[in-house]
């Protein structure tokens, strides 16, 4: 992806390389944090204490932070750091002109750098959840470390893409936020049962992948080849099929809750080919 050079979000604080203390204690998820949720939530005992911190994470609750510098970043990570910031000033670029063109004012998120454990309105989660978004500071929060694990643990292909790919699906549930989609998908899980309130988070999942395939559309003069190619690598490699064959062996449909890795990339893909929203 073309980046270097071009306007930084202002709306990124880079919290890495700091330690963190105080606030209330919960879990992050998202569109990577599955990943270690399903490895363990596989019934029983174990299963309903996770389910029990998911619920904490709907409902949030977080606390104050207390930071303190404790290294200098490397050059790689300032690096990262840009590019993160870069991709999310073209987010707000093409989401503020998808909402004015629709007479719609978009209301832009706020994105916090972190590694090791972060604090959000959402609660208090660690660098093992990956990135997510939290409703309630309408703030993505980006563990920068994972993506070489997505590369060398979960398979996916890596690449700078990869990355822009997972900034636009958490700002695609930022979308969900300000269109009032998330709160009513809320009340309607509240009424379900646990299956059928699963299949509204895989439409939430996949809709937020759409979002991210129109963010690609509008942002194609500065694709280079091989990106899509990143970025539905990386889409295949958080399906809850994959994700779940990986853990042990075989899957379990009615707990899935983001998608198949087919659906995820090919929601993605009618999202790059189309670019409507509205």
């Amino acid at each position: 992806m073309k980046w270097q050079g071009r306007r930084q979000s202002s709306n990124v604080e880079d919290r890495r390389g700091k330690s963190l203390s105080g606030g209330k204690v919960a879990a992050g998820g998202g569109l990577i944090g599955v990943i270690i949720l399903l490895l363990t939530m596989f019934g029983g005992e174990q299963g309903s204490q996770i389910g029990q911190v998911l619920q904490q994470v709907n409902q949030g609750g977080g606390g104050e932070q207390q930071m303190t510098q404790t290294r200098e970043l490397t050059q790689e990570e300032k690096e990262l750091g840009a590019f993160a910031a870069t991709v999310f000033a073209d987010c707000e670029d093409v989401w503020n002109t998808l909402f004015q063109q629709e007479g719609m004012t978009y209301r832009e998120p706020k994105m916090v750098l972190f590694s090791d454990e972060v604090t959000s309105e959402c609660g208090k989660a660690s660098a093992a959840m990956g990135p997510f978004y939290c409703p309630a500071d309408e703030t993505v929060y980006m563990d920068m470390t994972f993506f070489k694990e997505l590369k060398t643990r979960y398979g996916a292909k890596g690449g700078d893409f990869a990355i822009a790919y997972v900034i636009a699906h958490e700002v695609g549930h930022h979308v969900q936020t300000v269109l009032g989609i998330s709160r009513k998908t809320r009340e309607r899980q509240a009424r379900l049962s646990e299956n059928e309130a699963n299949k509204l988070s895989v439409d939430m999942e996949l809709q937020a992948d759409f979002f991210a395939g129109v963010f690609a559309h509008h942002n194609k003069k500065y694709l280079e080849e091989g990106d899509i190619e990143e970025a539905m690598s990386a889409a295949h490699a958080v399906g809850d099929d994959t994700i779940q064959k990986r853990a042990r062996g075989y899957v379990e449909p009615d707990s899935f809750t983001h998608g198949t890795s087919e659906e995820r990339k090919e929601s993605f893909m009618r999202g790059f080919n189309s670019g409507k929203v509205f």
